[in-house]
């Protein structure tokens, strides 16, 4: 079973920036896509990015484009996501996953938080 970590979060104020990454623990033959979803208080679960490990190829939601980056490193365990221009709205407990060819995703971090508040 996979193990995925995040680090990163925390408090910053509208328009600033932060870095969230997240590391596996194996590159597992499973692991065709990475993405971070979000859940802020009483709001269902969203995706925001995520990237296939081989091509690269990535997929932002609407309401993070333009200001958020996806990436992951050449040895496919670190994935990160680079967010900036943050506002309020982005306030939320941000999660790593991984996930199959089939879009299943089967491993969850325990999740980081980011508070964007001035």
């Amino acid at each position: 079973q996979v193990q995925l970590v995040e680090s990163g979060g925390g408090l910053v104020q509208p328009g600033g920036s932060l870095r969230l990454s997240c590391v596996a623990s194996e590159r597992s033959e499973s692991m065709y896509v990475m993405g971070w979803f979000r859940q802020a208080p009483g709001k269902e679960r969203e995706i925001v990015a995520r990237i296939r490990l081989g091509s690269g190829s990535t997929y932002y939601a609407d309401f993070v484009k333009g200001r958020f980056t996806i990436s992951r490193d050449i040895a496919k365990t670190t994935v990160s996501l680079q967010m900036n221009s943050l506002k309020a709205d982005d306030t939320a407990v941000y999660y790593c996953a991984a996930g199959n060819v089939g879009n299943s995703w089967f491993s969850w971090g325990q999740g980081t938080q980011v508070t964007v508040s001035s």
